[in-house]
């Protein structure tokens, strides 16, 4: 006979939902399922380092839309009352410091009903692509256990690339939603900058959105419904949606004009041919896709403007570690890599900083205009290249900086649109000879999730992907 943990491994976070709702399971069921699919197959993933089975155990679920539906959150910055929170840093496992507090979010996912099983793997500080922190070792993607699954919220994607929950809490602030969803099969949606509140702690002025990682666009949209809208104190608030997020799964999303971004000095031939096959596609489906994309993209001077704000967050970073440890932070205590760049930042001035806001703030202007000018929908890939095999974005004592010069090859198409506030999805609709998922990535005007979920359940439906199932 077939166990429930097996019945409900590929079930997506809507189904399971509705099982409890309609009495065929107990919330403790789905969780004790979630529990034997993770202490079974996470062994060979790495994927969650932080387990609170017996809390979640101990919890009566809200009566929210995923009321009882098991769910993981990621180690960085995601506060949960009482439990620990390392960000992926070896100094802060080694401490066990505690979160004193929820923050909003997770105070979101509390009231929506989801039973919190633990922490899912990520990179320190969540500053590179992939999934390897010193702290915990790497996560091995369910396609290929000798490839990356991406990262930063790598562990998130490949929980659920594997069935152990069926969404994951993500969060992004250079495309670490829409990286681990494209290495790992998955939808990955970046909200707004403003959606979704990241209070009382964080700024959500900063680059960093929070969401999740899911296999079906219903699941995605129905979260949105559920944690967005501002909190007190915000002070960037997207522009408030007309209705359901989960109405627009399944809208007519009428003839959109579409640009289509396939530089092949950028990306790998099949992840380029992933974003071509998704244009025909597209157009198949009614709309006009041109090769255009916004001039300001090419700008060669946006990488020295986005690291400018990336090295200064990790920075902030070292300054908060050190308030945790109560005394200063050491380079034993980091990755080389987030040393080196603390020690940049250290090296910039106010105005030098005040100079690149200035900056981002120009470019957000000049792309915000291509769509002002008549665009729906921008379609890139969502990383340069397959997968990449473990251990090729490592830290290297000798040449710290060498894994940012080598994240850069990787994405060179999410960043842009943490700096504009862009949402941005990615979704699995190309595959490699071998069976690697391929992500593209589409990005709309600014507040206009509503048309991403329309034209990615559009896509969904046209081209399923949730029969597909990784090897491990």
């Amino acid at each position: 006979m077939t166990s429930l943990a097996e019945q409900t491994r590929w079930m997506d976070a809507t189904e399971q939902a509705a099982l409890v709702g309609s009495g065929q399971v107990k919330p403790a069921e789905l969780v004790e399922a979630a529990i034997e699919r993770i202490e079974a197959i996470d062994p060979a993933l790495n994927a969650v380092t932080v387990r609170w089975f017996d809390e979640a155990r101990d919890t009566t679920p809200a009566a929210g839309p995923f009321r009882g539906v098991p769910f993981l959150i990621k180690d960085l910055f995601a506060a949960y009352r009482g439990q620990p929170l390392t960000n992926g840093n070896k100094a802060l496992k080694e401490a066990g410091v505690r979160s004193t507090v929820d923050s909003t979010l997770v105070s979101r996912f509390r009231a929506a009903g989801l039973l919190t099983l633990g922490r899912t793997n990520s990179s320190e500080f969540g500053t590179l692509p992939t999934t390897e922190p010193l702290a915990w070792g790497p996560t091995h993607n369910p396609w290929d256990p000798r490839r990356s699954p991406g990262g930063s919220s790598g562990g998130a994607a490949a929980a659920v690339a594997a069935g152990l929950v069926p969404f994951a809490h993500a969060s992004d602030g250079g495309g670490s939603i829409r990286i681990p969803a494209s290495c790992c099969g998955l939808v990955g949606l970046k909200p707004s900058q403003g959606r979704i509140t990241a209070g009382p702690q964080r700024d959500e002025s900063n680059l960093g959105v929070e969401l999740c990682v899911s296999r079906t666009v219903r699941d995605t949209a129905a979260l949105l419904d559920a944690v967005r809208g501002p909190g007190v104190g915000d002070t960037v608030i997207a522009p408030a949606p007309t209705r359901s997020y989960l109405d627009e799964v399944g809208a007519d999303p009428g003839r959109l004009r579409i640009g289509l971004l396939d530089n092949p000095s950028l990306a790998a031939p099949e992840n380029l041919a992933g974003a071509r096959a998704t244009a025909r596609l597209l157009e198949s489906l009614g709309h006009h896709v041109e090769e255009s994309f916004p001039a300001a993209l090419a700008d060669p001077q946006w990488t020295r403007r986005f690291m400018a704000l990336w090295s200064t967050n990790r920075g902030v970073n070292l300054a908060q570690l050190a308030e945790q440890l109560g005394r200063e932070a050491t380079p034993d205590d980091v990755e080389p890599v987030n040393w080196a760049l603390a020690e940049q930042a250290r090296r910039y001035t106010a105005i030098d900083y005040a100079q690149a806001l200035a900056a981002t703030a120009l470019l957000r202007r000049a792309v915000q205009q291509w769509w002002a000018d008549g665009f729906d929908l921008l379609l890139t890939p969502t990383v340069a290249e397959p997968p990449l095999p473990l251990g090729t974005i490592a830290n290297d004592p000798a040449e710290p900086m060498a894994p940012m010069m080598r994240s850069g090859q990787f994405v060179p198409f999410t960043p842009s649109f943490n700096t504009t506030g862009q949402p941005a999805i990615s979704l699995p609709m190309h595959w490699t000879e071998t069976g690697l998922p391929i992500g593209v990535q589409l990005v709309a005007a600014y507040g206009r999730e509503d048309v991403l979920l329309r034209v990615a359940s559009q896509l969904e439906a046209a081209q399923p992907w949730s029969d597909r199932r990784p090897t491990i």
